[in-house]
């Protein structure tokens, strides 16, 4: 096998892991298409593809927790979430301890900022099932698409980013108080979004990506 793998130029990891089940990989763009031809069924793939381009792409995030230690040994929790479009760093929220009013708190703010995405993917954790969190994001239009447990590689985007954070920042220092774990982050956020190519987007970074997607959406503007 290991001889197979080489003479194509496959590694055997690639090999040996199960595929990517394209239902819930693809979910959100399926739910957008049946909209699209709901009530229109004769629509095309061309006519879809330019009314998505044109209602944008970040329709959505991805969101989950890590956990580390201060040099003294008490835990604190790390809350992430991702744009699924450019791979964009939204938000890292550190604390001691994180739940669902927290989260409410967050996604609150990054509302009124940037506002929120039409799916929100995360994993079964309780933060995520906690009526209060439920409720508050059905009442903001934003849809929770929880992955099958066991499954982490069916939210791919945010365990890629955990662990490009967890070499590149967690491991690499010794924080002595939760301030200045959320200041390193911060800096590392702005940096792997602005600074930080990435080979999943043309060697772009996520802002760079993002901006030529709004100028090439704005070519299809009439």
């Amino acid at each position: 096998m290991a001889r197979a793998c080489s003479c194509v130029r496959l590694s055997r990891s690639a090999y040996y892991r199960a595929p990517d089940d394209w239902t819930v990989r693809d979910a959100p763009i399926i739910a957008c298409l049946a909209k699209l031809i709901e009530d229109r069924p004769s629509r095309g793939f061309w006519m879809c593809r330019k009314l998505l381009r044109r209602e944008g792409h970040d329709s959505v995030w991805s969101a989950d927790f890590m956990s580390d230690a201060l040099i003294c040994g008490r835990r604190y929790r790390l809350f992430n979430v991702v744009d699924d479009f450019n791979r964009e760093a939204l938000h890292i929220e550190v604390d001691t301890s994180i739940n669902s009013e927290r989260l409410i708190r967050v996604f609150d703010r990054l509302r009124k900022q940037r506002g929120l995405p039409q799916i929100l993917r995360t994993d079964n954790g309780p933060e995520f099932l906690g009526e209060a969190f439920t409720q508050w994001a059905k009442s903001a239009g934003m849809a929770i698409q929880y992955i099958q447990p066991g499954k982490p590689n069916q939210n791919a985007y945010i365990e890629r980013f955990n662990r490009t954070l967890r070499n590149e920042l967690l491991d690499q220092h010794l924080f002595v108080r939760l301030e200045d774990v959320r200041e390193a982050a911060y800096w590392w956020l702005l940096e792997y979004n602005e600074e930080r190519p990435h080979d999943a987007l043309g060697d772009l970074t996520p802002i760079e990506y993002a901006e030529v997607a709004r100028n090439s959406s704005s070519e299809l503007s009439p």
